[in-house]
């Protein structure tokens, strides 16, 4: 149910975040982006562990029959919810001006940070009943709470976005800065629609657990506290360290901008803000569009840990070899091609996303980013697989080596004149070149019968050059010589390609009946494919 769920919020979130791109400007999403990163902060301090924490008590107290126990371990999980609830909602309401400014290094991005506030507290607030739920063994709300989120956030937001640009507001009015904060308030709205489900079924729920009785008694508040929070802090610091690194990052990338172009173009501060904030903003639509391949993930990393887990406790060391070797596979198989396609063919699909960006600057950032997917895409699935083999703390580590990677190349490559928004793109390519480098040797050198990396990477690596040929040829005939407009070739370029790419997967053997297995409908894929 979670898996499926996450599939959906992830395609949603793309319907929203590509639309989204051609409603603001590139200086309004820069406005956008700042107040996610700030927000996406304290959303992982404040739930990151506790969720886990809380279903992981109460699954125990509730297989015990203690059910005294579990009602006070929400009530105890409910007030630390709601606790770190308020506090990021003070943080980011009575201080979003501060925080604009020094956090992210962007003023004008107050309005948009005022606008998630809420979101932050319902979403603090959800996260307890979801943990709640989710310890009953119960998915199905956390699952439909998402989707609920992510549909009113893509609808209300576009629309308030379209609203107020049909305005046109001009510069001095606020104009960028409030169809920013439309599109903010979506996500608000989805989240306060979202908290009102959980509560309805929620009380549903608790109305018809009233009638059962038990006489354990529960433990001390402060020890069910203490508890709580051994369990969720290592969680929590681990997910926090990509947090950091992002609003770190976020803060570098915006002040090397401005200062570049205050000392070096003789900007005034006003000025170098606005031009920094168009930059910034078309990296943010190129980072929108190189988040789709890791969405691809979710359902293989979904089914790694438990099959892996699974062969594990049998011993079955082959199994997990085969398992382990047939999800990086096909991972491999997912990410790489589309990579490819976004190296070869970075301006032209930005072009045709985004009608009005600056394919010439927005191009490249894509090229490179097209190269960092495939890493990322790699990295995600080995902290799987490191995660199924109980190695649960070397990914935070290596995701903190490759934070601190970026920010160096980040700080030297962005102040340099000559490149400035250029260099962003690169440090997340080596962060994450580096990252799954690492996780790929822990995995060769810890884990029990490690997969045969030839056998996973040589066939979609070759597949996939070949592919990334053909189309750059076609590409390049379709317009330069049938004179076809760029829109249209691209389209039909990206059609040859799959084509291509799906001729040399089946003629090469590179995928086999027990990696379709790992996905849904799997078998029946195989079967039409004539898989064996």
């Amino acid at each position: 149910m979670l898996a499926v769920s996450s599939i959906i919020v992830k395609l949603l979130g793309a319907v929203y975040k590509i639309p989204l791109g051609n409603i603001l400007s590139d200086a309004a999403y820069a406005d956008f982006n700042s107040a996610y990163n700030i927000y996406n902060f304290f959303l992982t301090i404040s739930i990151a562990g506790l969720p886990v924490a809380l279903s992981k008590t109460i699954s125990e107290a509730h297989a015990l029959g203690r059910e005294n126990q579990v009602r006070k371990i929400f009530r105890v999980a409910f007030g630390l919810f709601l606790t770190m609830g308020l506090v990021s909602f003070f943080f980011m309401s009575v201080l979003a001006g501060p925080m604009a400014s020094t956090v992210v290094s962007n003023p004008k991005a107050v309005y948009c940070i005022l606008a998630l506030s809420p979101s932050v507290l319902a979403v603090c607030i959800m996260s307890a009943l979801r943990g709640y739920f989710q310890g009953h063994f119960n998915m199905m709300p956390t699952g439909v709470s998402q989707i609920i989120e992510s549909f009113f956030k893509m609808v209300v937001g576009l629309a308030l976005a379209m609203l107020i640009a049909s305005l046109a507001l001009q510069p001095e009015d606020f104009g960028d800065q409030m169809v920013a904060v439309g599109a903010i308030i979506g996500v608000s709205i989805g989240s306060v629609v979202a908290l009102l489900y959980m509560l309805v079924t929620f009380l549903r729920e608790r109305s018809k657990q009233r009638t059962v009785r038990s006489s354990d008694k529960p433990e001390g508040s402060g020890a069910i506290l203490a508890r709580l929070l051994q369990l969720a802090i290592p969680i929590t610091l681990g997910s926090a360290a990509t947090s950091i690194v992002t609003l770190i990052d976020n803060n570098l990338v915006m002040g090397q901008l401005q200062s570049v172009f205050q000392t070096v173009h003789g900007m005034t501060e006003s000025a170098a803000l606005d031009t920094a904030r168009d930059l910034y903003g078309i990296y943010g639509k190129s980072m929108a569009v190189y988040n789709l391949p890791f969405s691809l993930m979710v359902p293989l990393t979904a089914c790694i840990v438990p099959a892996v887990s699974a062969c594990r406790a049998r011993r079955d060391h082959l199994g997990c070899q085969r398992i382990t070797e047939s999800a990086l596979r096909v991972g491999i198989l997912l990410s790489l091609p589309m990579g490819v396609g976004l190296i070869v063919l970075g301006g032209p699909i930005m072009g045709l996303l985004y009608p009005e960006i600056d394919t010439a600057i927005a191009g490249p950032l894509m090229s490179v980013l097209g190269m960092a997917a495939v890493f990322v895409s790699v990295q995600v699935l080995c902290n799987s697989v490191l995660q199924a083999n109980n190695m649960v703390n070397l990914p935070v580590l290596v995701v903190v080596i490759g934070g601190a990677v970026k920010i160096v190349v980040n700080y030297v490559l962005v102040g340099n004149p000559d490149i400035l928004i250029n260099g962003a793109p690169v440090g997340t390519l080596c962060c994450f070149f580096i990252v799954s480098l690492i996780e790929l040797i822990i995995i060769r050198r810890a884990v029990p019968s490690p997969p045969r990396f030839t056998r996973v990477f040589v066939k979609p690596v070759l597949a996939s050059v070949v592919m990334g040929a053909a189309v750059w040829a076609v590409y390049g005939l379709m317009v330069n010589v049938l004179t076809i407009s760029s829109k249209l070739a691209t389209l039909l370029t990206i059609g040859v390609g799959v084509v291509v790419y799906l001729v040399l997967v089946l003629s090469l053997r590179a995928l086999s009946k027990e990696d379709l297995e790992l996905m849904p409908k799997g078998d029946k894929i195989a079967k039409i494919l004539r898989i064996r």
